[in-house]
């Protein structure tokens, strides 16, 4: 068995091979992708080459951890069926080709555990679990948690600012980028520059920007917290003064965990979520080296996906 996948063969160089898939065990589901979101936080490090040491790095690789697909082989173990529509977070099937996320690809072969079924409602839009399910990460659903400041209004930050409006929360949001300033749902999007504001009990950063952390800082009110949640490829450091002044926190939103998947998975699905306006762009999966190109080089694009129903 056998599929077609995007393979970063170096920085920047994109090729569409056909690669051998690992045996199907008891355990696992093999899945016919049908879309696939290109991530332009880790996705991006990857292109230009300057993704941080990080385990299972290295080229060539499969990308991609945004995938929804339908399980056409399910092993007696799997806890799934054939014809369930599934998000995938990546696979590790493409023997010497190291799938690091390993979601880009026609076929993928995976634990069914690590799969999520998901109503057919949600069709395409399946792509944004992830980002959602890393928005949830920051806060949970409850309302004490939520930031009162996001930077950045990409995909990710619309997300946060969502889940804290759907919590009861109406936070403000950052961007430098006044072509990115449309589109909120509940909440206000603003130029920083405009913003007088330094009594902040709670700001989440998205924006992956590691020389941002003195200005977020001094926007804090005493006791307040920075959120890191974006993915930083430089290191971090702040001056410890204001820091101290303020007894900052500082937070690190690792990983989205399970349980944060089945949970935006189930708001999604009751309307609680909406998910509605964030995928802007589309391409053939044939077209995959125009779609990373646009999808890291326009600013207009804020989720790019590739199809795959025609590339089996």
């Amino acid at each position: 068995m056998n599929a077609l996948a995007v393979v970063l063969q170096q920085p920047e160089v994109l090729t569409l091979s056909r690669l051998d898939l690992s045996a199907a065990t008891d355990e696992d589901v093999v899945v016919d992708i049908e879309w696939s979101g290109i991530s332009t936080g880790t996705e991006r490090l990857l292109w230009t080459g300057r993704m941080p040491s990080f385990p299972g790095m290295g080229y060539p690789l499969v990308p991609g951890y945004e995938s929804v697909g339908r399980v056409r082989q399910a092993g007696a173990r799997s806890g799934a069926a054939v014809g369930d529509c599934v998000f995938v977070p990546g696979a590790k099937c493409f023997g010497d080709v190291r799938g690091l996320f390993g979601g880009a690809a026609s076929r993928v072969v995976l634990p069914g555990a690590r799969t999520v079924r998901i109503s057919e409602r949600l069709g395409e839009q399946g792509v944004l679990l992830a980002l959602a399910a890393t928005a949830h990460h920051v806060a949970g659903g409850a309302l004490e948690r939520q930031p009162d400041l996001i930077i950045g209004h990409g995909v990710l930050g619309r997300l946060i600012a969502r889940l804290a409006v759907a919590a009861g929360a109406a936070p403000v949001v950052w961007e430098t980028n006044a072509a990115r300033r449309d589109g909120a749902l509940g909440y206000r999007v603003v130029d920083p520059s405009t913003d007088p504001r330094r009594d902040y009990r709670s700001i989440c950063d998205v924006s992956g920007d590691a020389a941002l952390l003195d200005t977020l800082i001094a926007r804090l009110a005493p006791g307040g917290e920075v959120v890191l949640a974006g993915f930083y490829e430089k290191p971090l450091s702040f001056v410890f003064a204001p820091a101290f002044m303020r007894e900052a926190r500082i937070r690190v939103a690792a990983q989205w965990q399970p349980a944060d998947l089945v949970a935006v998975r189930d708001m999604a699905e009751s309307g609680a979520l909406s998910l509605a306006g964030l995928i802007t762009h589309r391409h053939d999966a044939l077209s995959a080296d125009a779609a990373y190109r646009t999808a890291f080089g326009d600013p207009a694009c804020l989720k790019m996906t590739l199809a795959w129903r025609d590339c089996s």
